[in-house]
């Protein structure tokens, strides 16, 4: 069964859900990787954790001139037109970060179910640990861990591999 999905990922400025500072889209069609986008984006707060510039490397300086998460969403709100799901590598977060991201900006979230990627390595592969870079390195898969692009790619090819593997859509996750 053909699917369409959109895989994202966030990076964050602190550990506060509403500091999205970078977000990944890769959407997939049919099988393949038809678009991606990328974007840095400016935080409600000057003030980055220094856990998480130490993981990510983005800084207030980088994105001072960025769109905020609501500017950007909303410019690019039909890269989700058509799809399925949405699926991330730890999904919760992900998913929180972009429910808190569009509720301060007056924005609907996206009513789309989720693929868990850690979830869908551990069911389909038995992967432990299954952290992206371990996810990827048993796929064979390139990575440039904590790029929101880069990590949003890889969860998509991960979606990918499981439903070539398996003929169909992710029966297994309902979809």
């Amino acid at each position: 069964m053909p699917c369409s999905f959109v895989a994202i990922d966030f990076e964050t400025a602190d550990a506060k859900r509403d500091s999205a500072c970078a977000v990944g889209l890769t959407k997939v069609q049919d099988g393949k990787i038809v678009d991606q986008l990328y974007g840095l984006l400016r935080p409600p707060r000057r003030r980055f954790s220094s856990f998480c510039v130490r993981i990510h490397g983005i800084h207030w300086h980088d994105v001072k001139n960025a769109p905020t998460f609501g500017e950007f969403w909303i410019q690019h709100a039909h890269f989700l037109e058509g799809v399925d799901f949405l699926a991330a590598h730890n999904a919760s977060f992900d998913r929180s970060v972009l429910a808190t991201c569009c509720t301060l900006a007056g924005l609907p979230s996206p009513a789309l179910p989720f693929v868990c990627t850690v979830d869908l390595a551990r069911n389909q592969w038995n992967l432990r640990p299954t952290k992206l870079p371990d996810v990827c390195n048993f796929l064979g898969l390139s990575l440039s861990h904590h790029h929101a692009g880069s990590d949003a790619e890889a969860c998509a090819r991960i979606v990918m591999a499981a439903v070539e593997e398996n003929q169909h859509c992710l029966a297994p996750f309902g979809l």
